[in-house]
């Protein structure tokens, strides 16, 4: 992807397969300049973290866990660490710290669970905990574990260089052009305020930052970008690979200039 300022375009010819394969590659997540982590499972469905290097293309199993499957790999402030949403052999769903130097993984959050999705901020993690409804918390310390709102979509994505973690309000449905999308709300975690960001594409509640003035999404298999602050999504492209359909998930370097995403398998 070419980016100067505002002006997004996708560079034609340049798609490449990482993976093809019939099983679930899927949570991409860039840890550094050169390595992308993601979520891969097994011929016997057991789910663990694949750190993939663009340099040399090589695959290399951050996590090798027969009784447990780790989920939505991101990485930590510090970057020392690969985080994980881990389910563990009794069920358990909680945040696990993965060191990139392949110690020991320690547990984050043991009382908060179980967690869906998140993003970090100052070493600490903003969390989507399940539940009827679903809730965003951020543990500002282990005595103050503030709700910020429910019934949230599974997206959550701390805007760059910035203190305000955005996410999808389900509650709120909006009418766009005939169609549904649901409102991208933020909260600034050093001011304590809300905030808002627009809308969705219709009703899908993925989404990522490219910085901190542009927001990319996709419908189908194109990609759309818009300024936080501007309504309407512009199309800057499509991806097309033979034998594979809609865009699920997403992620992009700033340093590489690259986009990764997740595409359904037709033959599935």
């Amino acid at each position: 992807m070419k980016k100067s300022g505002g002006k997004i375009q996708l560079v034609k010819g340049s798609e490449r397969k990482i993976t093809d394969r019939k099983g679930y590659d899927n949570q991409p997540s860039f840890i550094n300049d050169k390595q992308l982590a993601f979520s891969s499972a097994d011929d016997k469905g057991n789910f663990d973290i694949i750190i993939y290097n663009f340099e040399n293309s090589k695959f290399t199993n951050l996590t090798k866990t027969p009784n447990q499957n780790e989920y939505s790999p991101r990485i930590t402030d510090c970057g020392l660490y690969v985080s994980a949403i881990t389910v563990e052999e009794d069920g358990k769903q909680r945040l696990w710290l993965y060191p990139i130097n392949f110690g020991e993984p320690e547990l984050l959050y043991d009382d908060i669970l179980p967690v869906g999705y998140y993003d970090w901020y100052d070493n600490k993690a903003a969390m989507f905990v399940l539940g009827s409804p679903n809730t965003l918390v951020y543990p500002y310390s282990k005595e103050e574990i503030v709700t910020i709102n429910s019934n949230i979509g599974r997206t959550i994505r701390l805007r760059p260089k910035s203190s305000e973690m955005s996410y999808v309000e389900k509650n709120i449905s909006l009418d766009q052009k005939s169609s549904n999308s649901f409102q991208i709300n933020g909260f600034d975690l050093e001011k304590r305020e809300s905030l808002s960001f627009g809308n969705t594409l219709d009703e899908n509640e993925d989404f990522i930052w490219i910085d901190k003035n542009y927001l990319l999404t996709s419908k189908g298999n194109e990609l759309f970008v818009r300024k936080f602050n501007d309504p309407n999504w512009r199309k800057i492209g499509n991806v097309e690979i033979g034998g594979y359909g809609k865009i699920t998930r997403l992620d992009y370097s700033k340093k590489l200039g690259k986009i990764v995403v997740v595409l359904d398998r037709l033959d599935q």
